[in-house]
């Protein structure tokens, strides 16, 4: 697949067939995501795949309730966690910019991004969410300390078409100086 056609054509899915990931597909899923470019090229993203669905059942009753019915529908789920204090952090631990400690959550969300896109190219749909307890949740999954997790991502084959929303105009993204 082209890249314009994947771009154009990658949705948020929410609804999921049956069929499971193949763990061949998600590493070359997780692999071609690797390539995704971060500060300094620290590749601070890690994941972790949960397919128990006793797990998925937990996560979805404490840890993240409002988005129980994807989670709940999907036979893969990526924890993303990330390594603190490499992206935007100097050698000695300062801050490289006045973004400080944000430029790690910037990193996470390219590489979210080229995960989900390298997921479509394999047909494989996916979507990313924010809202659950991040804390609960490391420690369930025993995220280890010198990480942070930052999304978690539902895999799966498309159960049905998603629509595109509706985009703004290029004349209301960009502005020239």
């Amino acid at each position: 697949m082209d890249t314009q056609t994947c771009i154009l054509s990658r949705r948020s899915i929410r609804a999921f067939t049956g069929q499971p990931v193949s763990h061949e597909t998600l590493e070359k899923i997780i692999s071609l995501a690797a390539y995704a470019p971060s500060w300094k090229n620290t590749q601070i993203s890690r994941y972790i795949a949960i397919e128990n669905p006793e797990t998925l059942k937990e996560i979805c009753e404490r840890y993240a309730p409002f988005n129980a019915r994807i989670i709940g529908g999907c036979k893969t789920l990526i924890a993303q966690t990330f390594v603190k204090s490499r992206s935007g952090f100097e050698r000695d631990g300062s801050y490289s910019t006045d973004r400080e400690g944000g430029w790690q959550y910037y990193d996470c969300g390219i590489a979210a991004q080229t995960l989900c896109l390298a997921a479509r190219d394999c047909g494989v749909g996916s979507v990313i969410m924010g809202v659950f307890d991040r804390e609960g949740l490391e420690k369930f999954l025993g995220v280890p300390e010198d990480q942070e997790l930052m999304a978690l991502i539902a895999l799966g084959y498309p159960e049905g078409d998603a629509l595109a929303p509706k985009r703004k105009d290029v004349s209301t993204l960009l502005q020239y100086c």
